[in-house]
């Protein structure tokens, strides 16, 4: 089966952004992309790979006593 091409708007609601930035991204050559013609459109999957390298994962600090150290 096929893979779903997006075009800009499309992959920029997915991002919840402007469609200014994937347009950013594709200028920049960040994200990967086919050119149909004249049109651009983005890879599902390119949009996933993109998504998941730049995910921030939490900090997970270790829970403090409730004890306090004597002096």
């Amino acid at each position: 089966m096929a893979e779903r091409m997006l075009n800009v708007d499309q992959a920029a609601e997915v991002l919840g952004t402007t469609e200014r930035f994937p347009r950013r991204l594709i200028a920049e050559r960040r994200i990967r992309f086919v050119r149909v013609g004249r049109h651009v459109r983005i890879p599902e999957s390119a949009l996933s790979d993109f998504i998941a390298h730049h995910t921030v994962e939490p900090i997970r600090r270790p829970e403090r006593s409730r004890y306090r150290r004597a002096a």
